[in-house]
């Protein structure tokens, strides 16, 4: 088999491509450039993937394993995303762009240069598990499950699953980097890379700032349960729903931001009870291991890439199945507009994921679907 290998510059996806070499496979490496220098903004001393450096140590490991590699630029794709990025801020919601990037680049455009080159697959160093499943192509959580990635791959579909290889879902990550030792892969002890690729330094505000300055336009934070102005912001840009640190505000608690509002440039903040939310409203569902659900569903779902998935109820709120209302058992905190919700299996496969519009904080018992049919609900299906 003919496999491309997105080499990002980890040594996770050095890794994926030493395995595919050893078990036979013709391997191309392929580094994706975004265009992005790491500049003055590069403050903490280390970068997200794809830096120049990460390209010549990509480069270096390609020729170490004897494969074929190619630099692609994909500059102009990817200042889209970081347009959207900073655009998504001004819109007072928190984006997710490695969602994007995965979707729209590393597979999407990638695909379409693997099927160019005529290669069977696109192989990347995500820690995830792909298997047949009722029919379908499923998303599962990897063996090592504090690195799990599933959730920022959850728009991938049917046909991209079908011609996706990720060789580390059965490994931890200790195994990888020995496996990259034995190897006598350079970077096997290389760290991990943990920021946003195109904000090196760590600070999201200085791509606001350069994209969409209007965002960063000072306004007032008020008190939820007041109204009182309890100071002013550096703009809706620089704030996210959760957000406690960093506010200028002095208060005898602590202080959360629970709502932005665009229209008036107001930030509202209040107390940690006020960020819980039992329903939270989707859209743009991609359905994985199970088609969209046509009746209620239940599961257990994620709200942002570290939460632990809940047990939770899904229910259609169109004939189209792209929205849905999930009602959480337990209330869960700051569910953030722009951010991901994606529902899992008793087994850790995806059933499908889309995008947070809105939240609410109503009980149980005041959710569009009462106690009982809660319970009557069927439980997602396993293995």
């Amino acid at each position: 088999m003919h496999v491309v290998v997105a080499m990002s510059g980890g040594v996770d996806s050095y890794v994926a491509a030493a395995l595919l070499a050893r078990e036979g496979h013709g391997v191309t490496g392929v580094f994706l450039r975004n265009g992005v220098a790491a500049g003055p903004r590069a403050t903490s001393g280390k970068q997200g993937c794809c830096s120049v450096d990460d390209a010549h140590d990509a480069a270096r490991v390609a020729d170490l394993l004897g494969v074929p590699f190619y630099a692609l630029d994909f500059a102009a794709e990817f200042d889209g995303i970081i347009a959207d990025f900073a655009a998504e801020y001004a819109r007072g919601r928190t984006p997710n762009p490695c969602v994007a990037c995965n979707r729209d680049l590393k597979f999407g455009r990638l695909m379409s240069f693997a099927s160019a080159v005529g290669a069977d697959a696109v192989a990347t160093g995500n820690y995830a598990r792909i298997e047949d499943h009722a029919g379908r192509r499923a998303l599962r959580v990897p063996r090592d499950r504090r690195k799990d990635q599933t959730y920022v791959l959850f728009p991938l579909e049917q046909a991209v699953l079908a011609r996706t290889l990720f060789p580390l879902g059965e490994l931890e990550k200790g195994d990888v980097r020995d496996v990259a030792r034995a190897a006598g892969l350079p970077v096997h002890a290389k760290p991990e890379s943990m920021e946003i690729c195109f904000v090196p330094g760590g600070d999201y505000r200085t791509i606001v700032r350069e994209r969409a300055p209007h965002a960063l336009r000072p306004g007032p934070i008020v008190a939820a349960d007041s109204g009182a102005v309890l100071g002013r912001h550096g703009g809706i840009g620089s704030v996210t729903i959760g957000q406690r640190k960093g506010l200028g505000i002095v208060a005898r608690e602590p202080l959360y931001v629970t709502a932005i509002d665009v229209a008036s440039n107001t930030v509202v903040v209040g107390r940690r009870a006020a960020l819980l939310r039992r329903v939270v409203d989707v859209d743009g569902w991609n359905a994985v291991a199970a088609p969209p659900p046509r009746s209620p569903v239940r599961g257990r779902a994620k709200i942002r890439r570290n939460h632990p998935p809940q047990p939770a109820e899904i229910v259609p709120l169109d004939g189209a199945g792209t929205r849905f209302t999930v009602s959480f058992d337990e209330p869960v905190a700051a569910p953030a507009p722009g951010q991901a919700l994606v529902l899992y299996d008793d087994d850790g496969r995806v059933l499908g994921g889309g995008w947070i519009t809105s939240s609410e904080s109503r009980t149980q018992s005041g959710t569009r679907r009462g106690q009982a049919e809660r319970r009557s609900a069927p439980r997602a299906p396993r293995a």
